[in-house]
């Protein structure tokens, strides 16, 4: 199982950029269907009905292996694919950007359009945030309540991902593991509790984690 990144969910977010009186305006989500892309494409189509241009491009799969991209009536190449160079770029998948232009009256040129159009979506990526999943493995963690306080101890120093434990006549500890980590992990706990926790793994999944974001070379 590998890691991804994809947009930050909780709805669009927006981006403007201005170049020789031309007006552009990313829009990007996060989408997991190619329906999904398309309705947000044809939303911001229907928004923004009176601007000469709604490019688009959106790429989905946990391999990223299923990409498009639309100039939406500017020059080959120009608009569409730069979106999407943008968006891989940042190694980005289950995602949609769609680029308005208003056109100002000055041609910008096939070189001018390219980076105006690849700018522009790195500014509505960014504006959208970045989340990495990753693959984790959960471990249960179960012991007698004499142990909890150095268990707990000894979670907070290594900054162990954990969930909320279960209370019972012992108390289980849900850990979150990079599977790289899990055989050693489990080794010091076995170690700590002097063989008294029981460890139970169960199958990994992946997690959401924020990513700080990238900057334009």
């Amino acid at each position: 199982m590998e890691a991804y990144r994809t947009l930050a969910g909780g709805g669009e977010a927006v981006a403007t950029y201005e170049i020789q009186k031309s007006k552009f305006i990313a829009h990007s989500l996060h989408v997991e269907t190619e329906e999904a892309a398309r309705d947000f494409i044809l939303a911001m189509k229907k928004k923004y009905y009176d601007a000469r241009h709604n490019c688009s491009a959106y790429i989905l799969g946990e391999r990223a292996d299923k990409a498009k991209s639309n100039d939406d009536g500017e020059p080959g190449g120009t608009a569409g694919n730069p979106i999407l160079e943008a968006m891989k770029k940042r190694g980005l998948t289950d995602a949609c950007v769609v680029v308005t232009r208003y056109f100002g009256g000055i041609k910008l040129g096939a070189g001018g359009l390219i980076r105006a159009y690849g700018h522009t979506a790195g500014l509505g990526i960014e504006a959208a945030g970045l989340l990495e999943m990753r693959p984790f493995v959960p471990l249960e963690v179960t012991v007698s309540y004499d142990l909890l306080a150095p268990l707990e101890h000894y979670l907070r120093s290594e900054t162990i991902r954990t969930e909320e434990p279960a209370y019972a006549e012992a108390v289980t500890l849900h850990l979150l593991l990079p599977p790289t980590e899990i055989e050693a992990r489990s080794a010091e706990l076995i170690d700590r509790t002097a063989g008294r926790a029981q460890l139970h793994a169960g199958a990994p999944r992946r997690i959401p984690c924020p990513v700080e974001k990238d900057r334009e070379e």
